[in-house]
């Protein structure tokens, strides 16, 4: 998997914009309408661990997971500031070959980890492992960037995104054939100095389809799958941009 060395520093201040306390209530609602109460919980590509820590402050025993030791560097900076953090695990692996010592009643992951699962196989890798992981009628919770987005916004189309003390250009690379869509970073960080120091790093996604998900989801042995186009429960259309997604498990 990716490493993030670049963007672990700056990941959360690039992301300023997303509502994770939105996103935190949507599964607790997704919770509750599939009855179910998990006491111990998954982040799957947990990042800096920005979602575990609303989740463990709501009262939920946390795993995190990453493949980054960049990233998870600032989750164990975090677990020791929040509240909560004592209800909180992280751990290094690899989302296609994690472990756990025993299930879990539900598992998450936010802000499109499943599309960097890039090579053939690993989808099913990771979705087998989630329904292994999983307590019998356990949810799992993710989103992935939609195919529009892929052919309208990221497209080849170059972005920039700045704080006040950040900066970072983003260049994309779709090739609609293999359905891969390369970013190009070009991340700068004010130094305590005031000076910037430069990282560059290369990140890629994979679009996946509506169908193909399901497929997925369905072969490694989920049902009542459902997809929706934001955290109010809105059906999707052709012009979703990110794809809410619930799965149960089923033994």
């Amino acid at each position: 998997m990716q490493a993030y060395e670049a963007l672990a520093a700056v990941y959360d201040t690039l992301n300023g914009e997303v509502d994770y306390e939105k996103i935190a209530t949507f599964y607790e609602k997704c919770f509750e309408q599939a009855n179910q109460k998990p006491q111990l919980v998954l982040d799957l590509g947990c990042g800096t661990g920005k979602m575990t820590a609303l989740l463990a402050a709501r009262g939920y025993d946390m795993i995190g997971i990453d493949g980054s030791a960049d990233m998870l560097s600032r989750a164990f900076e975090r677990k020791y500031t929040c509240e909560g953090g004592e209800r909180m695990l992280f751990l290094q692996q690899d989302m296609r070959s994690f472990e756990l010592y025993g299930t879990v009643g539900a598992v998450v992951s936010t802000l499109d980890c499943i599309n960097y699962l890039t090579n053939e196989g690993d989808l099913a890798r990771c979705f087998a492992l989630v329904h292994n992981y999983l307590d019998p009628d356990g949810i799992f919770l993710f989103d992935v960037n939609t195919p529009y987005k892929f052919e309208t916004v990221f497209a080849d189309n170059a972005y920039i995104l700045e704080d006040e003390h950040c900066y970072c250009g983003w260049q994309n690379d779709y090739d609609r054939e293999s359905g891969l869509c390369h970013f190009y970073l070009s991340v700068f960080e004010q130094t305590k100095s005031g000076t910037y120091r430069r990282t560059d790093e290369e990140q890629t996604e994979r679009v996946y389809t509506r169908q193909a998900l399901t497929a997925a989801l369905t072969r490694a042995g989920f049902g009542d799958i459902a997809f929706y186009a934001d955290t109010d429960f809105s059906a999707p259309d052709d012009e979703s941009e990110r794809w809410f997604v619930k799965a149960i498990c089923k033994k």
